[in-house]
Formats: C-alpha cells, sequence, structure tokens
C-alpha cells in the first residue's frame, strides 16, 4: 500500500525539492503543494518581485492553455473533431486555468512567507523539455535576471505542472483523485503519457487508451485492455455508471472511493467482438405497452479472475430478473447519437412509428437490432442505471438516445439529423430518455 506524503523525508535545500517518500498518493492540489520549493528556490535564486510573478503567472497560463503558441498540448479541437478530443480538450483548459489560479495565489504567497531550505539552497538539475517560454519569461529567466541555476529550477516545476495537468485529463473529479508520486514527482507517468497523447493528437483515442493512462496515473501498473479498473481505496469507471447517460461524458472517468478494493482489477467486457454476438430482431418483439411502468437497476460485479473481473447490471421487473453486461452498455453509451426532442410536428407524425416493449428488449437474447426503418423504445419513466443496461442490450449501430421533456434546440436538431440521415447498416432503434 503507498505511503502517506506526511512521513518523514530528507530536508529541503541542494537537490532535494520535495519531501515525498519513496512511495505515496496525494491529490493534485497537495502535489501542487508539494512543488512550491521549486517556486520560491526561482524567486530566492533572483531576488524576483511581484512584477516578475506576473510573468511567470502568463508563462504557465500559456503553457497549459491551448491554442497558444507555448502551449504543451497541441490539441486543435473544433465542431468537427472527435468526441474524445473535445472532451479531453475541455478537460485540458479546465484544469489548466485551476492550476494556473494555483500557481498565482502560491506566487503571490512565496514572494512574502518564505519556505526555508535547511539543507542549503535549492540547485536542482533538470533538463529542457521543450516547453517554450513567453517572450518576457525568456528575458526574465535566461537574461535579466535568470541564469542556469534558475533556469533549471522552472524548467522542472514548469515540467511536473504540465504532467500534472495530463494525468488528471481522464478523471471527471479530478481534485479527488489519488495520484502516485514518488521524489521524482510524476514522472513515472511520462511513458504512459507520451503513449497516450500520441494516440489522442495523431489518431481517434480509444477509450482502453485513456483506461490504461488512468490506470499508470493512479496505479503506476500496466493491464490488460478494460473499460475501468479497481486500485487500493477506489474504483475507476467511465463517469456515466452514476450519470445521466444523455448528458454524462462518453470517454471521461471517475474516481469513486471503495474501501472494498485493495488490489489492482481491470474490468473487462464479457465478449470483446460486439459482430460475434447473438442478435434478435427486435421487430419480433411485442409493442409497447402503457402498463410496465419503472424498473429497478443496480451494478453487480463478478469474481476476479486472473486480475480481471466482468459487471453485470441487473434490472428487476415483478420479481424477475435480466441481466447486461456493464461493459457492452458502456460501449452502447460511447456509440449512441444524440437527438433532441423532434419538433412538434414531427412528434404528431409518429403515431404509426414502430414500438417495441422495452422490458422484452432487456430480456431478449444477444443483441436487438432491426434491419430497417426506425423502432422507438420509451425509457422516459427509468432512471439512469436501467437507461444504461438498455443500451447495453441494443445494437450499438445505429443507435439514438432522444431527450424529451424540454423544448427542442432548432441548430442541434438540424445537426444531428445531418449526422443520422443516410446511416449505413441496421434501422435506427431510438430510446426516448427524460432529460432532467
Amino acid at each position: 500500500m503507498p505511503r502517506s506524503h506526511t512521513e518523514t523525508a530528507p530536508a529541503l535545500g541542494g537537490s532535494r525539492w520535495n519531501t515525498f517518500p519513496e512511495v505515496s498518493t496525494m491529490t493534485a492540489r497537495e502535489f501542487f503543494a508539494g512543488t512550491e520549493p521549486l517556486l520560491q528556490g526561482i524567486i530566492d535564486d533572483n531576488a524576483l518581485t511581484s512584477a516578475d510573478g506576473e510573468v511567470l503567472d502568463a508563462q504557465i497560463r500559456a503553457t497549459l492553455g491551448l491554442g497558444t503558441r507555448e502551449t504543451s498540448l497541441p490539441l486543435a479541437v473544433g465542431p468537427g473533431s472527435a468526441t474524445a478530443a473535445r472532451e479531453l480538450g475541455a478537460q485540458a483548459e479546465s484544469i489548466g486555468r485551476e492550476i494556473a489560479s494555483w500557481a498565482t495565489a502560491a506566487l503571490d504567497r512565496l514572494l512574502t512567507k518564505r519556505i526555508p531550505f535547511p539543507a542549503g539552497p535549492l540547485v536542482v538539475r533538470s533538463h529542457c523539455y521543450g516547453h517554450l517560454l513567453t517572450p518576457a519569461a525568456a528575458d526574465l529567466l535566461l537574461r535579466r535576471r535568470g541564469g542556469p541555476v534558475t533556469m533549471q529550477l522552472y524548467n522542472e516545476w514548469q515540467h511536473q505542472m504540465v504532467l500534472l495537468r495530463d494525468a488528471l485529463l481522464p478523471f471527471t473529479n479530478w481534485q479527488d483523485v489519488p495520484l502516485l508520486v514518488s521524489p521524482t514527482g510524476l514522472r513515472h507517468t511520462e511513458p504512459a503519457r507520451d503513449g497516450f497523447l500520441t494516440e489522442l493528437l495523431v489518431r481517434q483515442i480509444r477509450h482502453t487508451s485513456i483506461v490504461d493512462f488512468a490506470r499508470h496515473v493512479v496505479t503506476g501498473t500496466p493491464g490488460p485492455d478494460g473499460y475501468g479498473f479497481d486500485a487500493d481505496g477506489g474504483t475507476v469507471l467511465p463517469a456515466v455508471v452514476d450519470g445521466s447517460p444523455l448528458s454524462a461524458p462518453r470517454h471521461l472517468l471517475t474516481w469513486r472511493a471503495n474501501p472494498a478494493a485493495d488490489k489492482v482489477v481491470t474490468y473487462v467486457t464479457e465478449v470483446s467482438d460486439y459482430y460475434a454476438v447473438p442478435r434478435t430482431l427486435i421487430d419480433d418483439l411485442p409493442p409497447a405497452t402503457d402498463t410496465e411502468g419503472p424498473l429497478t437497476g443496480r451494478i453487480v460485479t463478478g469474481p476476479v479472475t486472473d486480475g480481471t473481473r466482468t459487471a453485470r447490471i441487473a434490472v428487476t421487473h415483478d420479481g424477475t430478473t435480466a441481466e447486461v453486461d456493464l461493459g457492452q452498455a458502456l460501449r452502447g453509451h460511447r456509440f449512441a447519437h444524440r437527438q433532441e426532442p423532434a419538433p412538434t410536428a414531427d412528434a404528431d407524425t409518429a403515431d404509426g412509428a414502430r414500438t417495441a416493449d422495452l422490458w422484452s428488449a432487456l430480456q431478449a437474447t444477444g443483441l436487438v437490432w432491426t434491419r430497417e426503418g426506425e423502432v422507438t423504445l420509451d425509457a422516459t419513466g427509468q432512471d439512469d442505471t436501467v437507461v444504461l443496461a438498455l443500451l447495453g442490450r441494443l445494437y450499438p449501430e445505429n443507435l439514438v438516445l432522444r431527450s424529451t421533456g424540454r423544448r427542442p434546440d432548432p441548430m442541434a436538431a438540424a445537426m444531428t439529423a445531418a449526422m443520422t440521415t443516410g446511416m449505413n447498416g441496421p434501422g435506427r432503434v431510438v430510446v426516448d430518455v427524460l432529460d432532467h
């Protein structure tokens, strides 16, 4: 089990810029506080003023921002970008702004409330990592007041901030995540980070790659491809597991404290190739009725086998239970198109549309699909876990989540129609979900 970062360690000073024990876990805020001696060393070596602090503040904002000349993450995100890239890009901007705000406060405080160095002035050897400097920062750190010591102290601090921001990208509740940390800070994440960012920047990143990077960040260990994992004291699963299928991110993960988890276990799908799963034609199921009522869903985990486990969503109705693989449900959530409510004029013509019984669909064999046309399933009276289970029972291609309960956004509806018109393969299966 990782040791607490409160254990004793060599005193600050010389080449020692932190008091982290050999292995520890800490939150992002705690890790940032542990890097503040590097900022103090920069201030001490150059007798910096508040005006100089503004230069360094602007520098870290440029480094952690997207679209700047100095950005450390050249990720171009636009309306046509893949969903995973948009979600991770939004994370980068949000987390980067927060870390920069911590830096602003730290610089202001350290100018007047100095961190002492019992082992002598801080002198750290740190290579250049290619992070561009603003002209003002280059003038300050390299010419006007700086020198080799200052530059290497700043290189180390800036690189640790970049590693921190990137390590947190997969997590919705990133401030709660227990990061694995050593006396070299977050450098242990560098190999996994390189693979993660390469895939993000040059191709459409796979969900398993996001999970793998998150596992390295929390545990420092690799593992089989999966959609989540248990670690010491917690579980990491996609955000939709305890969120709304309509609004939850498709690719981001959430850390959940779980005292029962005491070792690293990867969650895997029951069947890796959904093309091989038997199918049931939705046309053979009975039409929807008005007497179905709400169902009850819960997640049940399977036993651990060779470091992996599966999980299922168990849905209960009138004493009968239907089970759906959680991994397939999450795959369905990632694949599903989102559609705004249809305009009233279109809704009035829906009386003749084909419908299917939700409970019958959940009990069907394999994956439910239709060869042509459109079939609607009404899940507006169901909770989020039941909706997620339904997404795991439906063939994931040409699957549409349609929100109800609010007025449609004409522009969003038009964009969704453009994306879903002319879909290849089977007909559409539309799941109506209450927007709450």
